[in-house]
């Protein structure tokens, strides 16, 4: 199956170009995640597998133009395929949350289907001089770990990991010294001030690079290329290993963008050595 043809991506489908409030977006996000499950699951179900009430299910199917949330379901049932269901019951919680987040990178495979998307991020960033890196709170520790092996490839990488009064001059700075782009990382919860330093962003005339947990994120109003990745949820905090991953895959299509960053890898690992830098 081609990931167009994916329950998710006919899910996805179904809900593009429509204007959902942030309830409205938490139980598309919710439904994607598990668009093979989700035909089969009663209005009850999707509102507690999506943290909403169950009227919030019913005007929300009333929103995407169905009747009622029977008839929406009687759609699912045609357009998204029934896929395999997992076998979850000998697995405790901790292995659960697992298999949940090993489905999150199965999930970001089969996207990754189409590269388009990711090399013309990469391309993106790679033009950019310098190259913003933002990320607050939750996603503070992906955008690090971009940032940290950007730098290695990239001539100019700025890290915006901290949030104030100081995070729009910090893009005015990056704006004036020739920035290109901004790659923002967004994860839940999601801080306002991130919305508004990307709005802020665009404003100034930067390209927003934003990988996210879900195409239906409040960042994606404010974001040029959306990447989604979605977080595992199982356990009392969030779990981000495909929002990581995504972010690597991107880290690789921005080096091909860049002629010399093979060239700056070797000189770094000839300078390690040189300093001993690493315990082999």
């Amino acid at each position: 199956m081609g990931v167009s043809d994916s329950p998710a991506a006919r899910l996805q489908a179904l809900f593009e170009g429509r204007r959902l409030t942030p309830t409205q977006r938490r139980i598309a996000h919710g439904m994607v995640r598990r668009a093979a499950d989700v035909p089969f699951l009663s209005s009850v179900e999707l509102a507690e597998l999506a943290g909403v009430s169950q009227p919030s299910v019913t005007r929300f199917a009333v929103a995407l133009g169905f009747d009622g949330y029977p008839a929406l379901r009687r759609h699912l049932r045609e357009v998204v395929p029934p896929g395999p269901v997992a076998e979850t019951g000998a697995y405790n919680a901790y292995q659960q949350a697992v298999e949940a987040e090993i489905e999150n990178l199965r999930h970001l495979a089969r996207e990754l289907a189409d590269p388009e998307p990711v090399r013309r991020a990469g391309a993106v960033l790679a033009d950019s001089r310098p190259l913003p890196v933002l990320g607050l709170r939750a996603a503070a520790a992906q955008a690090h770990g971009f940032a940290y092996f950007a730098a290695k490839v990239h001539p100019d990488v700025r890290l915006l990991n901290e949030g104030g009064t100081m995070l729009h001059d910090r893009v005015d700075a990056a704006v004036r010294a020739g920035a290109s782009a901004l790659l923002c990382f967004a994860l839940p919860r999601h801080p306002r001030e991130v919305v508004d330093a990307l709005t802020h962003a665009k404003e100034s005339g930067l390209t927003v690079v934003t990988v996210a947990d879900s195409a239906f994120a409040p960042v994606a109003k404010v974001s040029d290329l959306l990447l989604p990745a979605a977080v595992g949820t199982g356990l009392a905090f969030d779990t981000a290993c495909a929002p990581m991953l995504l972010g690597r895959v991107l880290l690789e299509a921005m080096c091909d963008g860049l002629p010399e960053a093979q060239a700056r890898l070797e000189e770094f690992d000839a300078r390690a050595a040189a300093r001993g830098l690493f315990v082999e």
